[in-house]
């Protein structure tokens, strides 16, 4: 007669440990070798495409502008001086937002380079050519 298998036990029927199978399927369903290393280098979190780089230019540029506006609306309220502290903080959360679209632009930028078969433009060889 079998005996029932225990089902609250930490090692499976194999003598495997249950976690350590559940490790391997879940590596297995993300794409990923079971040391852990991606199967692909194109699913990097950090990677964007298009619409992902303008949606974070685009809202680190609004955020930026409505920090500084609802700043200087509020010191408007609080000093009583309305509307110039939130014109004067709306121009710094403009200056804010284009700051911090150039730097995240930098940062994409850098993490996905050109690749090296790329044309960059005209070189100076190029505009000798043209005259």
């Amino acid at each position: 007669m079998a005996t029932p298998r225990n089902t609250n036990s930490p090692v499976g029927g194999k003598g495997r440990s249950v976690t350590s199978d559940l490790g391997q399927r879940i590596a297995k369903a993300r794409g990923q070798g079971p040391d852990g290393a991606n199967a692909s280098s194109a699913s990097k979190q950090g990677d964007l495409n298009g619409l992902g780089r303008a949606a974070r230019l685009g809202t680190e540029f609004i955020a930026a502008v409505l920090v500084g506006a609802g700043l200087g609306y509020g010191l408007d309220l609080l000093f009583k001086t309305t509307p110039w502290l939130m014109l004067i903080m709306l121009l710094v959360g403009f200056g804010a937002g284009i700051l911090n679209v150039v730097r995240a632009a930098a940062q994409i930028n850098a993490a996905n380079p050109a690749p090296l078969d790329a044309d960059l433009g005209p070189d100076e060889y190029d505009e000798d050519e043209l005259n």
